[in-house]
């Protein structure tokens, strides 16, 4: 096709994001809507002003075990994410909106979906494989498949380049700190583990998400509990929320009592914790880097962060800590960890696998 105009279409749990980036990948229209109820509408305005596209390329949580590259988007991709539903409840009924829309507004368009799941699908098998029984393991796919590619995908290679790093030898660990929030070991581009696992429900302490829980707990939870009550638990009000009573960890930082100060603590440990089973994955590492909202607006997490971390030879600089939010080295000169701060880049990611797979 050529030279391309992509819309990137970034649903959310809630939200929507909308970008058309130009052939170049310069952003010449963009849009937000916080509160995004899956109807055309936002689209309609948004498209009502923004230049032509000649493509659209779709965020998609979850690809399972089918979906290991960026597809176009046909009836049977529309059914196969949609039979996805149950892993990803938050995000996968909200790219079949995406998708739904855009063919009622630009049909004849091609769509692309694009997958966080895909960056790790190739993670080795010590990684990826839980230790269940192997009739359950292939009867239902069991495997730990992971999220944030796109962004760990993008975040690991512009803080490679920015360093200076031969790219196929890096050893990264990039930080997506959001709403949601991952790790991954990037090592020489390719995922090598991360911290999410068959669902987005794994891993750190998250806005409303519980992270890892002992199943024996949960096991335990289903006798006291029906199965659709201790889902919306986990999914709705653990994390920050479940401890503290906040989702936002503004909130938490700001609100001077004891559940909040309990909620930082525990969600500091765990992101310690898990950065140096990252770094372990990988014999060390190159590169840390912070991802996401949280990643790169909240320096004082970045701090605490690296303070916990010195034996790994991580740490930052104070003056540059607290100056940056944007692609930006945080760490001292000579440090033998470089500690990076990168903006997230989802739509850069999306419009580079749509162009590939139409081009």
């Amino acid at each position: 096709m050529g030279l391309m105009r992509v819309l990137v279409v970034n649903a959310g749990s809630s939200s929507l994001k909308l970008r058309v980036l130009d052939d170049d990948d310069t952003v010449v229209a963009e849009h937000d809507e916080q509160r995004w109820d899956g109807g055309t509408g936002v689209l309609t305005e948004f498209l009502g002003t923004a230049p032509a596209v000649d493509a659209v390329g779709h965020r998609v949580v979850h690809g399972g075990s089918v979906y290991t590259g960026p597809v176009v988007v046909d009836d049977g991709v529309r059914a196969g994410i949609e039979a996805l539903g149950d892993l990803a409840p938050l995000h996968q009924p909200r790219a079949v909106a995406g998708i739904d829309a855009v063919s009622a507004l630009l049909p004849g368009v091609a769509q692309v979906a694009c997958f966080d799941t895909a960056f790790h699908a190739d993670l080795p098998d010590a990684a990826s494989t839980y230790a269940l029984p192997e009739a359950w393991r292939e009867r239902w796919g069991l495997r730990r498949y992971g999220f944030h590619g796109l962004s760990h995908a993008y975040a690991a290679r512009r803080a490679t380049a920015l360093a200076g790093l031969a790219p196929d030898l890096a050893r990264v660990v990039t930080c997506h700190l959001g709403a949601g929030a991952s790790l991954a070991a990037i090592l020489g581009g390719r995922s090598v583990d991360t911290t999410m696992g068959f669902t987005p429900l794994a891993g750190l302490v998250m806005a409303t998400r519980s992270g890892d829980v002992d199943p024996g707990l949960l096991l335990w939870l289903l006798r006291e509990l029906p199965p659709d009550h201790l889902a919306d638990g986990l999914e709705h009000h653990s994390g920050l929320a479940g401890l503290s009573g906040h989702a936002d960890l503004r909130d938490v930082r700001t609100a001077a009592d004891d559940r909040s100060a309990l909620a930082l603590r525990v969600y500091l440990h765990r992101l310690r914790q898990s950065i140096a089973g990252m770094a372990a994955a990988m014999g060390g590492t190159d590169l840390l880097v912070f991802t996401g909202g949280i990643g790169e607006h909240d320096c004082a997490l970045r701090a605490d962060t690296a303070e916990g971390l010195a034996f790994l030879g991580i740490a930052v600089d104070p003056r540059r800590n607290s100056a940056t939010t944007a692609d930006a080295r945080v760490s001292p000169d000579g440090a033998p960890v470089g500690v990076w701060v990168v903006t997230a880049r989802e739509d850069k990611e999306i419009a580079a696998q749509t162009r590939a797979v139409l081009g």
